[in-house]
């Protein structure tokens, strides 16, 4: 299930270190500008309400980290999701298989020096010839990113030729174009995990 806060700048923090976690109210507080708290405390809390909706959990979880740095929730190995954040957008994605997924605001330029680091020949293409170049270059970045989020690597020296992968052909997408055309997430799964 996808759960998604789009309007971060109404998050009380001081309301909200109260409905977290210990642990996570550190984490947030590590941040400095009130913006960024706010963004790490809404994902958070987006992960309370989808747990106590989809698996009737209320209370607040504790995190514990894979080899590659992955959180779990403590206690409930069997219960996968993941978290992202950008400027003004939090999501968390809760599922019962390993799941990955990654929003990102649309910036008003396209920088080619990105573009050539991040994506090979094939994708510069059809970024550069899309009606809305930095949507598509949005779309197929967030894809990148879900992918290695669900596969718990991280940022790697690939990133041209990750979804040529042989590993990238054994997974699908769900990508969502916010309304206003200001962010993007796309979710990412493994194919046999589709039902």
């Amino acid at each position: 299930m996808v759960y998604l806060n789009d309007h971060i700048e109404e998050l009380n923090v001081s309301e909200a270190l109260q409905k977290v976690s210990a642990q996570r109210a550190e984490y947030a507080l590590r941040y400095r500008q009130m913006h960024d708290q706010q963004l790490s405390l809404a994902v958070y809390m987006l992960l309370i309400e989808g747990l106590e909706r989809e698996y009737g959990i209320k209370g607040m979880p504790e995190f514990i980290y894979g080899s590659h740095g992955k959180p779990e929730i403590k206690g409930h190995s069997d219960i996968h999701f993941n978290m992202s954040h950008c400027k003004r957008t939090a999501l968390c994605v809760i599922d019962d298989v390993p799941i990955g997924c990654d929003v990102e605001s649309v910036p008003k330029d396209l920088d080619m020096d990105v573009c050539r680091y991040c994506f090979n020949e094939d994708e510069i293409t059809e970024i550069l010839g899309s009606a809305y170049p930095t949507l598509a270059f949005t779309t197929l970045w967030t894809k990148k990113e879900a992918f290695l989020k669900l596969t718990g690597e991280g940022l790697t020296n690939d990133l041209p030729i990750l979804l040529c992968s042989a590993q990238a052909q054994e997974v699908t997408f769900q990508t969502h174009i916010a309304s206003d055309k200001s962010y993007v997430y796309s979710i990412c799964r493994w194919i046999e995990a589709d039902y």
